[in-house]
């Protein structure tokens, strides 16, 4: 039992990371929240499951809501965010991407209604499983979690041994030395607003198979603890978000496991609190980007 709860918090911990990991990447580059991000992550659930009723294999359909997330993704970096790069657009920028967000939440809850909406054939996805050592295993879950951390994995080598990471890094560091070096800083923007929209569809593609079904306040909800974590593991800190998600992920399972599952829900807030007010920049600093991968 301890195990399989350990397991859940694993799998659920890394769909938060997934999450935080997209906040992460545009505030280390940019030095702004994307508080439309979350909104993303509800929409591919919705997406999903439109795209299987219409007989798509999952699989395709997967990949498809990736890539139609993804460039909501660029629309929202086009439509808050460039017009809003100065220093002083912080704020600008952060409401103009909620205002982004709340017309998502509308327009599903226009179009799906308010209920949740269950995806057909998922309950035969989680009931696969497999035994071991008395312990019955989803499948599901096992390939939720090689799957995410072997994409973590990747995004960690992409960002510090590829050209891409090192454009990154820089813009990171200085927009302005980027420019001066040749770097596109707008194309390096729009390829970080299209990885984290794609990591955000990813997690709720997991959300999706792990539930069974899709509903609009999920955005909402997920998307405070992934600023939570984002704010355990440091601003900006890539894999402050990694670790701060399957910590967070893992307590609320031990919650469940030891009897105190009606304080699952803030766990990640006790957590919060507690760091803070030991290490204020978070477990791993606030050095961002470009300092993370130097370290």
């Amino acid at each position: 039992m301890f195990f399989e709860q350990l397991l859940n918090g694993l799998v659920v911990g890394s769909m938060y990371a997934l999450i935080a990991l997209g906040f992460s990447l545009v505030f280390g580059v940019l030095n702004k929240l994307n508080f439309a991000h979350p909104e993303l992550f509800m929409l591919s659930g919705f997406l999903t499951i439109a795209m299987v009723a219409l007989g798509i294999p999952l699989a395709i359909a997967s990949v498809l809501v990736c890539v139609a997330i993804g460039v909501a993704g660029l629309a929202v970096e086009l439509v808050s965010f460039r017009k809003f790069a100065g220093r002083d657009g912080h704020i600008t920028a952060a409401l103009s991407s909620l205002a982004v967000g709340l017309v998502l939440i509308d327009g599903a809850q226009k179009y799906w209604g308010t209920e949740p909406i269950s995806m057909p054939g998922a309950s035969t996805l989680r009931i696969a499983s497999v035994s071991a050592w008395g312990i019955s295993i989803s499948w599901l879950k096992i390939g939720t979690l090689i799957f995410t951390l072997v994409l973590m994995v990747v995004l960690h080598h992409m960002i510090t041994r590829t050209r891409f990471g090192r454009n990154i890094r820089a813009t990171a560091d200085s927009p302005d030395a980027a420019r001066l070096l040749g770097i596109d800083v707008k194309r390096v923007n729009q390829y970080t607003f299209l990885m984290a929209s794609v990591l955000a569809a990813i997690a709720g593609i997991m959300l999706l198979l792990r539930t069974g079904y899709a509903t609009t306040d999920v955005g909402f909800s997920l998307g405070l603890k992934a600023l939570a974590i984002l704010a355990i593991g440091g601003m900006g800190e890539l894999r402050g978000a990694v670790l701060g998600g399957l910590l967070v992920g893992v307590l609320e399972s031990m919650a469940f496991h030891f009897g105190l599952g009606r304080l699952s829900d803030v766990v990640v807030w006790i957590l919060m609190i507690g760091v803070l007010l030991i290490r204020p920049a978070g477990l791993f600093g606030g050095g961002g980007i470009h300092k993370e991968i130097r370290a």
